[in-house]
């Protein structure tokens, strides 16, 4: 099996599914040599990372594979026609909908638009999104309490619009997938990190 270099294949994710093994070889591939904004640490961590949070949500294996795989298509060469075609239409069906349009230019009209698309595509897309939310969300919370507003200097988007998009998320996952750890968790770390900043003002 592939593997990037410095993290060993995840086996307690994996188990014995040809299906996980391949999507995991995969997101391996796609993003080798690709690192994370916030710490620079290997981009295959944070795949990594939501697959575990939907394995533990017990959502199915193809939700698993579509966690592994979720941003290949807007990190690599790999299209969708591929994903479907090694892993069947419905995980090709959720890592679409988990691309986001490149072609809309504006971070706040790209990021609504793909919510909405994501809401759309029904419960097993919106948890592989609300995983990979509380995953980012997560990661944010300890960059912030490293380096406070200046975490801002390593993204995009500023820390205002980037949280109220996340509580917007918070909300979706409670819409969709109301009593479930994910949509819980996502909103303690939403409204978290909203209280994080706010306590952080206050102190300055």
């Amino acid at each position: 099996m592939g593997d990037e270099p410095g993290r060993a294949p995840p086996a307690e994710l994996i188990g014995d599914s040809e299906l996980l093994a391949d999507a995991y070889d995969l997101a391996a591939a796609a993003h080798a040599g690709q690192t994370r904004e916030d710490d620079g640490s290997p981009y295959l961590t944070h795949p990594l990372r939501v697959a575990e949070l939907i394995a533990a949500a017990g959502v199915g294996e193809e939700a698993e594979a579509a966690a592994l795989l979720h941003d290949v298509v807007e990190d690599s060469d790999v299209g969708v026609d591929e994903i479907e075609r090694r892993f069947g239409p419905e995980v090709a069906r959720i890592v679409s909908a988990l691309t986001e349009d490149e072609a809309i230019a504006g971070y706040e009209e790209r990021k609504v638009e793909h919510r909405a698309r994501v809401e759309a595509a029904g419960p097993l897309a919106v948890a592989v999104y609300s995983a990979d939310k509380l995953a980012n969300l997560r990661d944010m919370r300890g960059l912030y309490a490293e380096v406070g507003e200046r975490a801002a200097e390593r993204f995009k988007a500023p820390l205002d619009l980037r949280s109220r998009l996340w509580l917007e998320d918070a909300e979706l996952a409670e819409r969709a997938l109301p009593g479930t750890e994910l949509a819980t968790d996502l909103r303690a770390e939403a409204t978290g990190f909203a209280r994080d900043r706010a306590a952080a003002a206050t102190a300055g």
